[in-house]
């Protein structure tokens, strides 16, 4: 049976690199956005450009019935689903005691509620297929980002949103997770920021987005993992090197 892949957020960014991805290694895809239906368009165009089957669909997924539209989008076209990659996510800087109420709850329904709620709908067409989910989560999920707290903590969350997802979907789909160091810096990133990066990566490169394309294909098609989180960030999150004592 050929394999299918639902990407939400699929369109830009690191999202559509895991999107050309999945189809170069075989995969019909569905690409999820919210807003950015240009480069949604164009992704799918490259994609059939590939020899893959690829839709779109347009869903706000921090809502039931967004969430709901996706999965039968891909029940009508497909009728099952081999892998489900969360990268949807918003990336909001602020000062804690400075975020409001509503800014938390978009936050958190957009980067937490949004990946259980599309996980729960897609379970019967996961298990089918003996497929799996990824979770993009990031260095965030274990270090305290203070400009970016509610991202943080939605991020950790979602980090063990993985882990009981993997013990209440046993045997039948697996979930992980991978948290991307920088493979890919915003358009805004100035020479010296990017200097001071490099710096603190002891492998001596950036990483690119490629670098999470094979972590997702890996653990697409290692089936004695689940309930990991697998970190990609050139050794980053090792912090200062020091020689004890």
């Amino acid at each position: 049976m050929q394999k299918v892949a639902l990407i939400t957020g699929g369109a830009v960014r690191l999202g559509r690199a895991i999107t050309l991805g999945l189809a170069e290694a075989g995969y019909d895809v569905v690409i999820h956005y919210r807003s950015s239906e240009g480069p949604a368009r164009e992704t799918q165009r490259v994609v059939e450009g590939l020899g893959r089957s690829a839709a779109t669909v347009q869903a706000d997924l921090s809502t039931r019935a967004g969430v709901a539209e996706v999965i039968e989008s891909v029940r009508m076209a497909h009728g099952r689903l081999d892998l489900l990659v969360n990268s949807a996510a918003s990336f909001e800087r602020a000062d804690l005691l400075d975020v409001d109420e509503p800014e938390w709850d978009a936050v958190m329904a957009v980067n937490l509620k949004g990946p259980f709620l599309v996980a729960r709908q897609s379970a019967d067409l996961l298990r089918g297929a003996g497929g799996s989910v990824i979770n993009m989560v990031d260095l965030s999920a274990f270090q305290p980002w203070i400009s970016y707290p509610h991202h943080a903590v939605s991020k950790a969350g979602l980090m063990h949103l993985t882990r009981i997802l993997a013990r209440v979907m046993a045997p039948e789909v697996r979930v992980n997770a991978i948290a991307p160091g920088v493979v890919l810096p915003p358009d805004d990133f100035s020479a010296a920021e990017r200097r001071h990066e490099l710096a603190r990566t002891p492998v001596g490169h950036l990483g690119t987005p490629q670098d999470i394309v094979r972590t997702v294909l890996f653990l697409a098609t290692s089936p004695f993992i689940t309930g990991q989180v697998i970190v990609v960030d050139g050794g980053r999150s090792l912090g200062e090197a020091t020689r004890g004592g």
